[in-house]
């Protein structure tokens, strides 16, 4: 008896994106084969299961032969082993070093150590993300890490060019190592309703107006190292408190420009001098390592819990940080405004970010 076969050849690698999904995610062979199950793709294909069965355990060995390329991404594109056109090249990339908000947010600030990854048993049981897929993310932290920190010039750029990741992937890594770098305090229960992307955007202004290289683009780690001179200037900001004259004149101005906007008008008036003390006293102390650390913490109890517990809305603080930034530039005998409005460019940006109504 004769059989007619139709016979395909290419030497194009196949690869299912769907499987590519459960692999990085951590199913088991098995679990993944369920999964396909459940999605119809027996009845798509006409396959059985033993099929199926066999077609994803040859993709998921596919994938880890991938896998030491994607470590390097540059070498895909060089390999000559695996045929894989470069829009799937970027798909893989793209997807091999993406990562789950839920799992960097635990981890965000942490140091990059043996001793955080110990914690990935109790992170993946409080977040629901594999353990294999929480593996997968922070040894991808701290690659990105290990190789930027020993590079000159900006982070973004950096992280893009050498694991050819999209522009927003490769600035939310660049925040991931900022905050590695610097140790910020993310992890406090009062701190818990921020999500990463609000750490991300405050990260990107960080970076941007703070560091070294916010002001000098050749020098080493630029985007990771804070501006120890600027952090020394801030110090000169304290005579916007300390003189009784400047502290007065500074309320009157602002006061005056917010009469009869907002609500919560008496409640600012009242807070002013209160609120003026907390964002100064926070800027004269970043000198300090572990002040640096607590930046974030600082900003809600000193700031974001008084405003709040005012009732005031975004549009209150909007108004308010702005007209409190403005006025200074009215106060005759201050002489700092350079450093005033760098500093309070990124306050008030993040603050925006983090004061959800």
């Amino acid at each position: 008896m004769s059989v007619e076969l139709d016979v395909f050849v290419g030497n194009t690698t196949i690869m299912d994106e769907e499987v590519y999904q459960l692999w990085l995610d951590g199913y088991t062979v098995n679990d993944a084969v369920k999964v396909r199950m459940e999605g119809g793709v027996m009845a798509e294909c006409e396959a059985s299961k033993d099929v199926l069965l066999s077609d994803t355990m040859d993709q998921y060995r596919t994938f880890q032969m991938c896998e030491r390329l994607l470590h390097s991404p540059a070498k895909l594109a060089n390999q000559l082993l695996f045929q894989i056109p470069p829009h799937r090249q970027i798909m893989l990339i793209e997807r091999y070093y993406a990562f789950d908000d839920a799992f960097v947010r635990e981890v965000l600030g942490k140091k990059l150590s043996k001793g955080t990854k110990k914690d990935l048993d109790d992170i993946s049981a409080k977040t629901g993300v594999t353990l294999k897929s929480c593996r997968r993310q922070f040894d991808n932290f701290k690659r990105v890490f290990k190789v930027v920190e020993e590079l000159k010039g900006p982070l973004v750029e950096n992280i893009r060019q050498h694991f050819l990741l999209s522009d927003k992937l490769a600035r939310d890594y660049a925040a991931i190592v900022f905050f590695a770098s610097n140790r910020f305090e993310t992890g406090k229960r009062k701190l818990q309703y921020l999500t990463f992307q609000d750490f991300a955007f405050c990260a990107g202004q960080l970076i941007n107006n703070w560091t070294v290289g916010a002001v000098d683009s050749l020098v080493e780690d630029m985007d990771v190292d804070l501006d120890k001179e600027f952090l020394q200037e801030l110090k000169e900001l304290k005579i916007l408190i300390t003189d009784k004259d400047l502290l007065d004149q500074h309320k009157s101005l602002v006061c005056t420009a917010l009469r009869g906007k907002t609500k919560v008008f008496v409640e600012m008036e009242a807070n002013f001098k209160n609120l003026s003390r907390g964002l100064i006293n926070i800027a004269a102390k970043l000198t300090n390592t572990k002040d640096v650390r607590d930046f974030f913490i600082d900003l809600v109890e000193k700031f974001i819990e008084p405003c709040r517990s005012d009732r005031w809305t975004s549009a209150d603080m909007k108004l308010y940080l702005t007209q409190y930034t403005n006025s200074v530039h009215i106060l005759d005998t201050f002489k700092h405004q350079v450093v005033w409005d760098r500093y309070m460019g990124v306050v008030k940006s993040c603050i925006f970010k983090m004061y959800h109504d």
